[in-house]
């Protein structure tokens, strides 16, 4: 048997799974292979990994008809000395057969129908698709798999360490809201903030997500979710200072397919999400979602009629794409998402006894509570958004392809917040329950152009970005509820928020610009196994608006000619960075690849809404250094990779506040008061030992170190923690799957460890340790008809129930310190029908 027949039969069989039975049409004329390459990509709608260095100068044959994916490729590459192997349910790997003088075909392809090893990991972190292990950068990816394992719903169920460098956490106690860091940089505490911003940028198929409400939303039909470590200034640009999270979902394949799931749950929570694909019609392929989860409160809110419970939530959403190819060389996406989150906030306990004089009913609560101490008005915090993207992607010629991402995209977020009904000193009839109003309102659009090529030894991309916002926001408060002379009975009092003044209001318009551009040189020295990495991005950032009322009046300021003046107090500021990268790469072995990194990024300036001056500060800037090293071994049963790295953090955005008990209102300032340095170590690994087994584990160390800041209050330094980062988080699963009862069993488990962390930049108190357990059991691929299949499965999350407090705060001496806990176990039963 020839080399060239040989590498056509292993191909074969290593393409003859299950999931490669639907048939595909194609018509692909022979051409360059890159370019029928590409055209293959987007008629079976599958990646395509391949280098173009081994493609060049080779043509593919003609394929036309339709057929299974796996078995077309096989054809289309045939007579160009390479092959094919799957790398996953969506992902096929083209790449040079073996050699003359290798193993004998006989016993490789015996090898590669038994063969047990590792999926293959795509990324599109550079903009181009590209194998996790060749892509010089530390990334973790949770597949669609992944989530479906844990009971992944939203962005919030991934606070519970699965990722151990990636720290998610509920904004102040409401869910509404998320708090994002990576590597212990990004969360900015107080997210009612329309002129500040995080420096974990969130991405969905390339748009940016401006606020970090809305983020606690449910997901879609989720691809993969990658999460980049370490300053991404260069390609992502503003706000990536500590990383960024793409969230890629699937797009529409042309051929008709159904994915449904009922579920039922603890609390009385329920579930249904529906994915379907349309077969294509002129050129055009349509896929709709729709996703529904809700659960009652975890925390009861007594003596109530018509009023929520604490830690509810009602998600639902629909996301409808439409994919327009009408030629090899071009296509248009045009989608649509719209989604509702409605929770209610997480209750703060009292922990410990304090100086102040309590309330008999105001009971010390050192334990997780079932029920709060007080009923009070609790209306779900309602976020409602809606978005438009339209993707553009036109192949020019060989190795050159022009996109553009473009989007508009509107938020609501109203928020009711009675979590703070224990932060009260006791006085005979006196009034208690801060009840938090606010509402915040934006709109967002912007429009990225890339061009990305491939030249014989180069890979690059060039761009340009226009982003542009309108954030608005206010806030009431207001006192609910009133005790007795005693304090052994309290009254809920009658209120109109008609009739309660503002206490605060801003509006920001943000408008970005940005060029960017990052090539790679693959040198012919060392046999092409090193590579050289050049970037760099410009970014203008202007913010203008004004704070428009303060203490629920309008505020007062010294003007530019000396002069005060009674008005809104404006901003009117913007910031030009320049953000480079440099990274050196080489292969020291066909599976072994370390890399060197410098690179840059920033979180945008702006002004506190908060303070009573809104002056404005200055971006905070994050220089690191990264050596990281990506191993496959044992056959590809075994991927190992490493990062190690240290960072200069300068001009740290640090919040200053005064506060008075039972004050309505905080004054805070915010200041570029610090600096101080970052370091850690990240282990990623996984291991196949066995058909059907695999086991992964992950490792984050991370150690951020700030420099004492003056306080403008007190003109003093202040030390200054770091908070939602844990020197130590560890995560462990396993999963385990094998034929029965004509089906497949698939088990899986997973443990996620955390040491405690600060929850507070201004206060020195830790939160507990935490060790989550989840798991999920199921019945896979019960066959109902040919080309129907049926799901059963269990799941729980924190399995064992554990408590912990995420949030531990010395809010004031005078009452002792405040707590919220994590979720209680929470175990549910699921239905999947797939067609």
């Amino acid at each position: 048997m020839s080399t060239c027949a040989w590498a056509l039969s292993a191909a074969a069989v290593a393409i003859s799974s299950p999931a490669q039975a639907q048939a595909a049409s194609f018509n692909i004329p022979a051409q360059p292979l890159a370019n029928a390459l590409e055209a293959f990509g987007k008629q079976s709608g599958k990646e395509i990994l391949f280098d173009w260095t081994q493609v060049a100068g080779k043509t593919s044959s003609p394929l036309s008809g339709s057929m299974p994916p796996g078995e077309a490729l096989t054809r289309l590459i045939a007579g160009t000395g390479m092959v094919v192997r799957q790398a996953n349910a969506s992902t096929f790997v083209v790449s040079l057969g073996p050699q003359v003088g290798s193993a004998s075909p006989a016993s490789e392809a015996a090898a590669t129908e038994s063969r047990v090893a590792l999926e293959e990991i795509v990324v599109t972190a550079e903009k181009r698709t590209t194998n996790l292990q060749k892509t010089p950068i530390a990334i973790s990816v949770m597949s669609n798999k992944d989530l479906e394992r844990r009971h992944v719903q939203s962005l919030l169920d991934l606070a519970d360490g699965a990722i151990p460098s990636l720290r998610v956490s509920a904004a102040t106690l409401r869910t509404s809201a998320l708090l994002i860091n990576i590597r212990g940089v990004g969360a900015t505490i107080d997210p009612n903030q329309p002129a500040r911003d995080q420096a974990t940028g969130v991405y969905i198929n390339g748009v940016y997500l401006g606020r970090a409400q809305g983020l606690g939303a449910g997901l879609f039909d989720i691809e993969r979710v990658e999460v980049l470590k370490g300053p991404q200034g260069t390609l992502f640009g503003r706000n990536t200072e500590g990383g960024a999270v793409s969230i890629v979902t699937k797009r529409p394949t042309g051929r008709f397919a159904m994915d449904t799931v009922l579920g039922l749950s603890n609390y009385d929570g329920y579930e249904a999400q529906t994915h379907i694909d349309l077969p294509s019609f002129h050129d055009v392929s349509i896929k709709f979602d729709g996703v529904l989860a809700k659960r009652d409160g975890t925390v009861k809110n007594p003596n109530t009629y018509g009023q929520s419970d604490f830690n509810s939530y009602d998600r639902h959403g629909i996301s409808l794409e439409a994919l327009w190819r009408p030629t090899d060389t071009f296509s248009a996406g045009y989608a649509f998402e719209d989604s509702y989150n409605a929770t209610t906030p997480i209750y703060q306990q009292l922990l410990t006894e304090g100086p102040a004089r309590r309330a008999p009913l105001q009971r010390l609560q050192p334990d997780r509570a079932d029920e709060a101490n007080f009923g009070v008005p609790l209306l779900p915090n309602v976020g409602k958004t809606s978005g438009h993207r339209l993707n553009v992607d036109w192949t020019l010629g060989s190795g050159l392809e022009l996109k553009s991402i473009s989007s508009y995209r509107t938020l609501s977020q109203s928020q009711f917040d009675s979590g703070l009904q224990n932060f009260t000193v006791f006085a005979p009839n006196s009034l208690f329950n801060r009840y938090s109003v606010a509402g915040t309102w934006q709109k967002q659009y912007s429009t990225e152009l890339q061009l990305v090529g491939t030249l014989p030894q180069v890979n690059f991309v060039l761009g340009a970005l226009y982003y542009h916002e309108y954030v608005r926001d206010n806030a009431q408060t207001i006192s609910t509820l009133q005790f007795n002379a005693t304090g052994t009975a309290y009254a809920t009092l009658p209120f109109d928020l008609n009739t309660v003044p503002y206490d605060r209001a801003s509006h920001v318009t943000t408008e970005s610009y940005g060029v960017f551009g990052q090539a790679t040189w693959t040198p012919p020295i060392l046999d092409g196994r090193s590579h050289l990495t050049l970037g760099g991005r410009l970014t203008r950032d202007a913010k203008r608006g004004s704070l428009d009322i303060v203490n629920g009046a309008l505020p007062s300021y010294v003007n530019p000619q000396r002069v005060t003046v009674v008005g809104i107090i404006p901003l009117d500021a913007a910031w030009s960075r320049f953000d480079p990268l440099v990274t050196l790469a080489v292969d020291l072995t066909p599976g072994v690849n370390v890399y060197g990194k410098w690179s840059t990024g920033y979180k945008s300036g702006g002004a506190n809404s908060r303070s009573l001056t809104f002056r404005s500060f200055d971006p905070e800037v994050l220089s690191m250094y990264e050596l990281g090293a990506k191993s496959e071994f044992w056959d590809h049963r075994a991927r190992l990779n490493l990062a190690a790295f240290t960072g200069d953090l300068k001009n740290v955005q640090v919040d200053f506040s005064v506060s008075v008990l039972n004050n309505n209102r905080a004054t805070i300032e915010t200041t570029n008061a610090a600096t101080g340095r970052t370091r850690g170590l990240e282990a990623d690994f996984t291991v196949q030992p066995v058909e059907g087994l695999t086991v992964s584990a992950s490792y984050a160390y991370t150690e951020v170190m700030l420099a004492p800041a003056l306080n403008p209050f007190t003109n003093a330094l202040s030390t200054i923690t770091v908070p939602y980062t844990a020197r130590n988080a560890a995560s462990l699963s396993v999963d385990y799957e094998r034929p029965a009862f004509g089906a497949t069993l698939r088990a899986h488990l997973d443990g996620n460890y955390s040491d405690s962390q600060y929850t507070n930049a201004s206060d020195p108190t830790l939160s507990d340790s935490s060790l989550i357990v989840n798991g999920r059991l199921a019945l896979a691929g019960v066959r109902l008809r040919d080309d129907s299949e049926l799901e059963l499965a269990v799941w729980a999350r924190n399995l064992l129930n554990e408590a912990h407090l995420y949030t531990r705060r010395l809010l004031t001496p005078q009452l002792g310190y405040f707590g919220a806990y994590n979720d209680p176990r929470t175990f549910g039963l699921q239905i999947r029908f797939k067609y």
